[in-house]
């Protein structure tokens, strides 16, 4: 393949392959061409033109494949436009030579039809360059299409398209011919001569001026009769072809009216003459009068549909603007077409006719209006309804009977209302709350005009205007309850109306089943409204016989439509339920049979009606109640149903008895019995008695595409709409009835005995035979479907067939149909083939099957036979598997393969391909063997079928599709083999591509998907762009789209406001938002911009705006991947005169969505979010562009959005509002130090929340909007209360609400609506409460700022006068505390009952609790999980802060309002005492948070875990709580146990560190506790030694695990320290596969985790008795010394990493422990001691595995035992002879730093008050000392460290003198003296020498003259033995006193240079 890409045809590279490969190769090459063309430099082509010329125009005439021959055209057109155009009139007369040959044989066709192509490309492309040769050229082609086959006419037809296309005005000679020659092939019998001849007539019409004027009825008569017998392709383009010619009709085109003064045709012509294709069909003014009157046969539904079609493509043609001013002209015609007796001759017509104008309506309204648009729509509806009710009662209230014609004008009032109240009902629904002046403006009176309808005579209007009701309580959930409540009090007040009853009942039912629509519900109470409702009818049925029929059904539907409000509100009802249901049915079989005998026909009519009624509301509530269906429920349920199955086999009886209007109602009974069944589990009842009652239904025959209506079965009203469907349409009773038998004969037929199925199978086998004509096609199918449905239930229940005979009769009905001329039989027969293989699942049995087709298809030579078998084989893979039927592979693949090749038949093509796919899609891996030959095939298929068929290419594309799922990953390989299958995927891909049908593309499309999925480097998808957005060109008229500044997006979020197909709007969406998550970050403004344009739109229709699109002239690479803007300007020549609608609603919700995904996005980098960065990158980087600077944009966005009518959107504009406040409020403002950026926003932000706290705002808006409330007030923006008090005022008021209880206020929504309002209000004000109590703390522990002097003062204040005082916000809050305390308590009441496990359910109070009904128990729940956190952590705060509640005084509780606090105890609250409370506080409080963190869900935030934990910190950090919790140990042991559990299961660091902080409360907790019992044990016992052994342990030393707190505590930190530290664990170590880690520093937060369980483990030993603690010492110590070995690492600051720090300070809690002096336990002590010891030792050693270890901190640990346990270490040698050598390393350290510390630290030994630990280490280390110091002389300090170090050293020196006895003091200072002096500088050297130098002699110098005078004797002495050093001393002081006088003035500040040193530890030890 690479080969053919060359600019010239590489001939000898084509000579060399095979002759199956080559138009493959040809292809190739043209392909390659037509990308390069375009781009390649002129001078190259001009070069090689007259080669290529030649080598193109031989192509023509070696019979070229249709895409082959479009390619050729379409290159030898470009290059004569590039090139020179001297040969291209040869070119053109050759063509013509071809095209006028007389040559007939097929083998000649292509040559001609390629000819025919090139003519079409010439003039498209050059037009009038080719001068004056068109009229020859278009006569020939004229000429050849008289005589031409259909292939060579559609292809003519394009041609000629083409060549008007390219002339335009200026072939106006010709036009007459054309369009004489094309009208009459309108009507070819090939399907794709049709749609040419459509296609190229729309293209003249644009010139053809006489087409729209003289010829127009001639036109409109043509297209009715192309309709005719048409397919959908057809019907698409005739309709564009007839709408357009009607809209230029009415509206000319500018550029032809100039040309010719036109008579315009007004709109009543246009309109009429379109209505009679949809009334009369084709035949409208040819046939004679006669027939005429006698009002000839129905108008078939392919014309209606054209024409409805045809209708939408005028409307869109004229566009919005039009629509809207002609808006009332055009419904009124429409909706005459409906009401007009030729449109409605039959039921299932009329239907067909309503859905074909419901279709107009929606498409037009729906897409081309705006909201305001719609909104006057919907009046003119609403008008137009109130006009024709007027009129029907009229007729109605006319007794007299003059108005004979009346009766026939209310039945087809029927139909217009039908249309209208569904389109007025999808209008409001599409608004949604934009709707709402519709609604509210009484001018309009909808409700009332729809309500008026519910009177209406006919059941169908009366279920219409029920359904638009729906539609408007959907839309506006506010008018839902009032709806519910004017129906139930007309129904009451209207009882002896049947209209009345039945109308308003069905509104009733639709509105419940909308309520499930309605996220806010309706009050629990209107349930018991309609059961009231419904048993009151049912009960009165029986009073009147004029009602009964209507109060029965209306009975059974209100409790039906009931059922769906789900089981929370049923089950109050079920008792009765049950009760109702088995009254309506006789109690035994002797009732049954008495019943036979008695009634008449009507009394009949009713007990049917009403059993079908109450079989109905039992499915129902099967279907919506599943959680009610316990196994007594269902037993009680089948008592009834039996009793229904018995009397179905009466029913035939009574029908003849009493006559057949009963039908109807015994097969209403019949499909509510089936449909109920198939819901309840098959076990329930026996399978051989439902099955006989099927044969009835099986064998009708039936059809009913199209028909769905309404009134089929009322029912339907209050169900869920099916997805898809914008307004439910059951079937007629008739064929629903037969689909519920299928639906329950698979449901049953597993379960039924195997003899039983052999009856039935004969039975159906008999039934067919005896059937004949079109009943008996009717009759198989039904029986098809059944048996299908049955396979497909023994398949899911992996049950089998039966034995041998079941199989036989089986296999005897399914092969009788594999040849029925019927293709739907063959399909099923081909399916059940399969599914029975699958079923029986025996290797023989499958092999019998394949033989039979094999055979079959061997020998057959009909289409019939051969299609049928080849799917039958195709089924048979597809159900058994590859590895089932692996070995009929090759047979069945080689037989599929030839008959594909079977170019006599499409239709064997089409199967034997279908199949084919099926085969290779089931095989797998296995098929791999054959993926080339299938491959060679489809591309030769795809080169040579002429693209009218269709179906052959889209099955072609399927089994592209396959074949590259098989080979899969492979492809992504460089072999050849590989590289030729890819390759070739991808020329089919391209040539499917280039297909006209839009399913051939998406086949296309979804080939090149699967291919750059397994191989994206070789695939380019750039092209796909713009085909993906035009997606289905002809479906939808070609959308102008205008891809402009606003790129790809712009134009989606365009479609959105235009496409009415929900499926597509959802595509879109995804589509959108890949893109953002991929590109919003690189182009924020453009994303930005486009969602503020969105969101900013007015509704205004118009003020569209049309932008002008740049060429960008890219470079000559970038021409192949032909850029976006360049693709589309082509398509948006007239978009001036469309304006594109405002956006709607939905998309501004989906733009606000988009909103807060980018804020989201941005998240990863830091910069979005501070300002000062931004701007400072901005300046850097001009393109690059960051959050930050749009901030004011995304305030205005989301204000905008916040406060909208929509609903959807406030509540998507408050999130991104809360979002916002949440990412921005720490971004501090770089040009107002102290100031925060939103704080300039507080205005937007306050008047964005004000409007939903207004007293009619939706729950769901108020509880979202109390969220931000407490966000802002929380995140610290506003400084100055008074601004704060704008937003603060909003909570008050909405806590005003909460405290009014529960009754008062009226109800639209559910209880539970009002629990999530209240429970919001209450988490708000917690979470404000939280932040104001962290506030004031963090200002408590603040510092007072000390005086500051004035001249600072100023500048302060500038900066921040209103820097809030530290309790500011508490002041907000504190007024409300009280109030808010009591139901903060009360909330957590609730919770924690609802909480409770279903097992104690019979502990919650029967009313209820605080703010939750019982009735709402379930949604409640919801409400509180979702709130609970933060109250929790405000009412610990609460408590702790006001030591829980010890100063609210007593009597303030009883006069809460009487529900508030919901204490079963009810007045006796009072009586409790103080310790009483507080204790039930405490166990509410511990209560909810352990039975949280027991098991918090996955889903769970992680905010409620860290609120919780902080509750229970602050909980137990205040007194009382900490009495309670240590007095009862069980709890405290819970608690740690619990809180081990949510360190295993949640990671993040801050739940570690709080888990960590309540655990050390809890300790100290104990501690206390156990100090308080000591001492007062220590107070009895008097001043008797014996300590009693308090703590926990006793004498024993045992930890019970469960019981014990150490042990709880131990197991919770040993976790936290293996999991950060693992090398703590002594079995990682051991285990063979650990390699030892060096330790290296921890991240900050583990750090600080590592050190707070260190030091809480250190005070585990003080809570246990001597004995115990010293069962956990050894343990304690390993771990700190662990600790102190791990975390002890060098830093390059020298700090003390906090672990260690803690470790150390651990260190000592434990060894100066009171436990030393128990006189029991000495030797132990001793023991753990000195081991301890020895591992510190032993980790200190050096070891160059560990070069960074900090031996400061190992040698302070050493130290701290040496100084703290002196007694238990004195005279043990071997730890001496260690800690010697560790200090001697240490003086022997390179680092200044670990000298000087070591010199520190040995001070304190040797200042030890125990001789006996210190001289040792005197006489072991101050000999080094000595000379480490001596030896300074000769390598003075370089840094200020070293100079430290030896400081420090003297320091010690100095100190061992003091030490020293006065004998032998000359020798010490011996050592002294001389090392100081040593270190003096000679006056000359002083100058020059370097700081630190200077630093160490004026240090000696100091210290020299300190010293003298201390020991003045032994200093002479010294001084006196060595005459240099005094020389050098004195001129020392002289230089010294000299350099003082000068600088007398520095001396006075200048202090002694020994001042501490300037290294500080940060914990001090000692």
């Amino acid at each position: 393949m690479e080969l053919a890409h060359s600019l010239l045809l590489n001939e000898d590279a084509l000579a060399q392959i095979t002759e199956a490969k080559r138009p493959v190769f040809i292809f190739e090459w043209l392909r390659f061409l037509d990308k390069v063309l375009v781009a390649a430099n002129r001078v190259d082509v001009k070069e090689k033109q007259k080669k290529l010329v030649e080598q193109l125009t031989g192509l023509i005439s070696s019979a070229p494949g249709p895409p082959t021959r479009k390619l050729l055209a379409k290159n030898l057109a470009t290059l004569y436009s590039i090139g020179d155009t001297f040969t291209v009139f040869q070119t053109l007369d050759k063509c013509n030579e071809i095209i006028k040959s007389k040559d007939d044989t097929p083998a000649y066709l292509p040559t001609k039809l390629a000819a025919v192509a090139c003519v079409g490309a010439f003039y498209e492309k050059m037009g009038r360059m080719l001068g004056s040769s068109f009229p020859d050229t278009i006569n020939n082609l004229l000429k050849a299409l008289k005589s031409a086959e259909s292939q060579g006419r559609g292809e003519i037809l394009l041609s000629l398209q083409k060549v008007l296309n390219g002339l335009g005005g200026a072939a106006a000679s010709c036009h007459r011919d054309i369009y004489k020659n094309a009208r009459s092939l309108l009507t070819d019998r090939s399907m794709a001569v049709r749609c040419a001849v459509a296609k190229c007539l729309l293209e003249l019409q644009n010139e053809a001026v006489f087409m729209w004027t003289t010829e127009l009825e001639n036109m409109a008569t043509l297209c009715f009769k192309a309709l005719e017998g048409s397919n959908y392709g057809v019907r698409v383009a005739v309709a564009k072809l007839l709408g357009t010619v009607m809209a230029t009709a009415l509206m000319p085109k500018q550029a032809a009216v100039m040309r010719q003064n036109v008579k315009r045709a007004t709109l009543e012509e246009v309109l009429e003459l379109m209505a009679t294709g949809f009334l009369r069909g084709g035949s409208g003014f040819l046939k004679s009068g006669g027939e005429m009157l006698k009002g000839g046969g129905s108008v078939s539904r392919e014309v209606r549909v054209g024409v409805t079609q045809a209708y939408v493509v005028f409307v869109t043609t004229l566009g919005g603007q039009w629509l809207e001013r002609n808006f009332a002209t055009f419904l009124s015609h429409v909706l005459d077409l409906v009401s007009h007796p030729r449109a409605t001759q039959t039921h299932v017509e009329a239907v067909y006719s309503r859905r074909c104008v419901s279709f107009m309506l929606r498409a037009t309204l729906g897409g081309l209006l705006g909201e305001k648009a719609q909104i006057a729509a919907g009046k003119e509806i609403c008008q137009a309804i109130s006009k024709q009710m007027r009129a029907v009662e009229a007729v109605v209230n006319d007794i007299s009977g003059e108005n004979k014609a009346g009766a026939a004008d209310v039945s087809a009032s029927q139909h217009v209302m039908v249309c209208a109240l569904k389109e007025l009902g999808s209008l409001v629904q599409s608004l949604s709350a934009t709707a709402s002046p519709l609604i509210q403006e009484p001018s309009i009176g909808l409700l009332e005009t729809v309500t008026s309808v519910l009177l209406h005579p006919s059941m169908a209007a009366r279920l219409a205007a029920a359904w638009c009701l729906r539609c408007v309580a959907v839309a506006l959930p506010y008018q839902l309850t009032p709806l519910l409540d004017r129906c139930a009090e007309r129904i009451n007040n209207l009882k002896s109306s049947p209209e009345a009853v039945s109308g308003y009942s069905f509104a009733m039912a639709a509105l419940l089943g909308g309520v499930h629509q309605c996220p806010l519900g309706i009050p629990h109470s209107k349930g018991k409204l309609v059961v009231s409702i419904a048993e009151d009818l049912l009960r009165t049925a029986a009073q009147n016989s004029r009602l009964s029929l209507q109060r029965t059904q209306a009975g059974w539907l209100l409790l039906g439509a009931l059922m769906t409000l789900g089981p929370s509100l049923v089950r109050y009802h079920l008792p009765k339920m049950l009760l109702l249901w088995r009254n309506v049915f006789p109690r035994s079989q002797k009732e049954l049979e008495a019943e036979k005998a008695r009634g008449d026909s009507f009394t009949w009519q009713v007990t049917l009606e009403g059993r079908a009624g109450a079989l109905c509301a039992m499915r129902s509530f099967v279907a919506h109640c599943p959680e009610l269906l316990t196994e007594d429920v269902i037993r009680r349920l089948m008592t009834p149903i039996e009793c229904a199955m018995t009397m179905m086999s009466h029913v035939p009886a009574i029908i003849k008895v009493h006559g057949a209007h009963l039908k109807a109602s015994a097969a209403m009974v019949r499909l509510r019995l089936y449909d109920i069944l198939a819901l309840l589990p098959p076990k329930t009842y026996e399978g051989n008695k439902v099955t006989s009652a099927f044969f009835l239904s099986l064998l009708q025959p039936n059809s009913a595409s199209g028909s769905g209506a309404l009134e089929h079965d009322p029912s339907s009203i209050y169900l869920r709409v099916p997805v898809g469907e914008a307004i439910p349409g059951p079937l007629p009773l008739g064929v629903s009835v037969i689909d519920a038998s299928v639906a329950l004969f698979g449901v049953v037929f597993p379960h039924v005995s195997f003899k039983h199925r052999l009856q039935m199978l004969d039975h159906f086998a008999e039934c067919i035979k005896q059937a004949k004509g079109v009943r008996q096609q009717a009759v198989q199918l039904n029986i098809f479907t059944a048996v299908l449905s049955a396979l497909k239930g023994l398949a899911e229940n992996k049950s089998t067939l039966g034995p041998e005979e079941v199989r036989k009769s089986a296999l005897a009905l399914v092969m009788g149909a594999l040849d029925n001329p019927n293709p739907i039989l063959r399909c099923a027969a081909g399916e059940a083939l399969g599914r029975m293989a699958q079923v029986v699942g025996e290797a023989t049995f499958i092999a019998r099957m394949a033989q039979t087709s094999f055979d079959k298809l061997k020998s057959a030579r009909d289409v019939v036979s051969r299609t049928g078998h080849s799917l039958a084989l195709g089924c048979l893979h597809r159900y058994v598997g590859g590895i089932g039927s692996g070995q009929h592979l090759k047979t069945s693949v080689s037989i599929l393969l030839a008959l594909a090749q079977d170019g006599s038949s499409h239709e064997v093509q089409t199967w034997a391909l279908h199949s084919l796919a099926l085969i290779v899609d089931s095989s797998g891996p296995m098929y791999r063997g054959y993926v080339e030959p299938t491959l060679s095939l489809v591309l030769t298929l795809l080169l040579t079928v002429p693209p009218s068929h269709t179906e052959v290419h889209q099955c072609l594309g399927r089994c592209l599709g396959a074949l590259i799922t098989t080979v899969g990953p492979e492809l992504q390989g460089n072999g050849a083999t590989i590289s030729t299958i890819r390759s070739s995927c991808l020329v089919g891909c391209a040539i499917m591509q280039d297909h006209s049908d839009s399913l051939v593309q998406a086949a296309a499309i979804s080939c090149l998907q699967q291919l750059h999925m397994f191989a994206p480097r070789h695939v380019n998808l750039s092209s796909l762009v713009p085909c993906l957005c035009v997606r289905h060109p002809d479906r939808r008229q070609q959308r102008h789209l205008n891809i402009t500044e606003t790129g790809l997006e712009g134009v989606l979020f365009g479609m959105l406001d235009r496409e009415t197909d929900r499926k597509l709007c959802s595509d879109i969406h995804d589509t959108l938002g890949h893109m953002l998550s991929s590109l919003a970050v690189e182009k924020l403004p453009h994303w930005l911009k486009l969602c503020k344009d969105v969101l900013a739109a007015t509704t205004d229709v118009g003020g569209a705006v049309v932008f002008e699109v740049e060429k960008d002239e890219e470079d000559s690479e970038k021409k192949d991947e032909m850029d976006d803007d360049t693709m589309f300007t082509g398509l948006g020549e007239d978009d001036k005169s469309k304006p594109s609608v405002a956006p709607r609603w939905v998309t501004r919700v989906f733009a606000a969505d988009c909103l807060c995904r980018i804020i989201l996005l941005c998240e990863n980098d830091k910069a979005h979010f501070d300002l000062a960065a931004a701007r400072s990158a901005k300046a850097k980087n001009p393109k690059g562009d960051l959050l930050v600077l749009h901030l004011s944009d995304l305030i205005r966005m989301a204000f905008m959005a916040a406060t909208d009518h929509s609903n959807q959107l406030r509540m998507a504009g408050l999130q991104a509002l809360e979002d916002i406040i949440k990412k921005f409020a720490s971004v501090p403002e770089p040009e107002f130090p102290g100031h925060v950026i939103l704080e300039q926003y507080q205005a937007n932000v306050g008047a964005a929340l004000r409007p939903a706290f207004s007293p009619d705002t939706p729950s769901d808006i108020t509880a979202k909007a109390c969220q931000v409330c407490s966000t802002w007030i929380g995140s610290g923006v506003v400084s100055d209360l008074n601004d704060l008090r704008r937003v603060h005022n909003l909570l008050v008021s909405s806590l005003d609400k909460v405290q009014a209880g529960k009754g008062s206020s009226s109800q639209l929504y559910s209880e539970s609506a009002t629990t999530m309002e209240k429970l919001a209000v209450l988490k708000a004000w917690a979470e404000v409460y939280v932040v104001s109590m962290k506030i004031k703390k963090e200002a408590e522990s603040k510092p007072a700022k000390p005086a500051r002097n004035a001249d600072e003062d100023d500048d302060e204040d500038d900066m921040g006068a209103d820097v809030l005082p530290p309790d500011s916000l508490i002041t907000l809050v504190q007024p409300e505390l009280p109030s808010l305390s009591r139901l903060w308590l009360a909330m957590l009441r609730d919770y924690a009952l609802l909480t409770l496990p279903a097992e104690f359910s019979s502990q919650l109070p029967p009313d209820g609790g605080a703010f939750y009904t019982p009735e709402t128990i379930d949604t409640a729940r919801l409400h509180y999980r979702s709130s609970w956190a933060p109250v929790l952590h405000a009412v610990a705060l609460w408590l702790s802060s006001t030591g829980f509640g010890a100063d609210e005084e007593k009597e303030d509780v009883p006069s809460a309002p009487s529900k508030a606090p919901a204490l079963p105890q009810g007045a006796s609250v009072t009586t409790k005492t103080f310790e009483e409370s507080v204790e039930d506080r405490m166990h509410l409080m511990l209560g909810v948070s352990i039975e949280f963190l027991c098991f918090p869900r996955p889903e769970e935030p992680i905010e409620h875990v860290m609120s919780c934990l902080q509750a229970l910190f602050t909980l137990l950090a205040s007194p009382c709580a900490k009495i309670h919790i240590a007095q009862d140990q069980l709890l405290a042991v819970e608690l740690l146990n619990v809180l081990h559990r949510l360190l295993l299961t949640r990671d993040p660091p801050a739940v570690q560190l709080q888990v960590s902080a309540v655990v050390q409360e809890t300790i100290r907790a104990a501690q206390d506790h156990l100090q308080q019992q000591r001492t007062s044990s220590a107070l009895e016992e008097g001043e008797k030694d014996c300590q009693p052994s308090l703590g926990e342990g006793g004498d024993t030393g045992e930890l019970v695990p469960g019981k014990s707190l150490v042990f709880a505590a131990m197991e919770l930190l040993v976790f936290i320290l293996v999991r950060h530290l693992p090398q703590l664990n002594t079995r990682v170590k051991e285990s063979p596969s650990h390699v030892p880690l060096r330790p290296q520093r921890l991240p900050e937060e583990s750090a600080r985790l590592v050190a707070n369980t260190v030091s809480i483990l250190a005070e585990l030993p003080s809570l246990c008795s001597p004995a115990a603690s010293m069962t956990i010492l050894p343990t304690v110590l390993f771990l700190i010394t662990g600790v102190l070995r791990e975390t002890a690492v060098k830093t390059a600051d020298n700090l003390v990493p906090v672990p260690v720090s803690a470790a150390l300070q651990g260190i000592k809690t434990i060894i100066t422990s009171p436990l030393a002096r128990v006189e029991s336990m000495q030797a132990q002590w001793t023991g753990l001691v000195r081991s301890s010891l020895a591992s510190v030792l032993e980790h200190s050693q050096p070891d160059e595995s560990r070069p960074d270890m900090d031996e400061v901190s190992m040698l302070t640990a050493i130290t701290l035992f040496l100084l703290s346990a002196s007694n238990e270490l004195v005279g043990v040698t071997v730890l001496q002879k260690g800690c010697m050598d560790r200090f001697r390393n240490a003086l022997n350290s390179s680092d200044p730093w670990v000298q000087a510390r070591c010199y520190q630290l040995l001070l304190s030994v040797f200042q030890h008050s125990s001789r006996a630990l210190s001289t040792p280490y005197i006489h072991a280390l101050a000999p080094l000392m000595v000379e480490k110091l001596k030896a300074v002389e000769r390598s003075r300090p370089g840094t200020a460290a070293e100079l430290q170090a030896v400081q420090e050293g003297i320091r010690v020196l100095e100190n061992l003198v003091g030490m020293g006895e006065e004998q032998n003091r000359v020798q010490l200072l011996a050592l002294l003296v001389p090392t100081l002096i040593s270190y003096l500088l000679d006056e000359n050297a002083i100058s020059s020498a370097p700081q630190v130098s200077k630093g160490l002699h004026d240090f000696a110098l100091q210290n020299l003259m300190r010293i003298g005078p201390l020991y003045p004797a032994a200093f002479k002495t010294v001084i006196g033995a060595a005459p240099e050093l005094k020389i050098r001393l004195e001129s020392a002081i002289r230089a010294n006193q000299a350099s003082s006088r000068a600088k007398a003035a520095a001396r006075q500040a200048q202090p002694t240079v020994q001042a501490a040193p300037t290294i500080k530890l940060k914990t001090s030890f000692f």
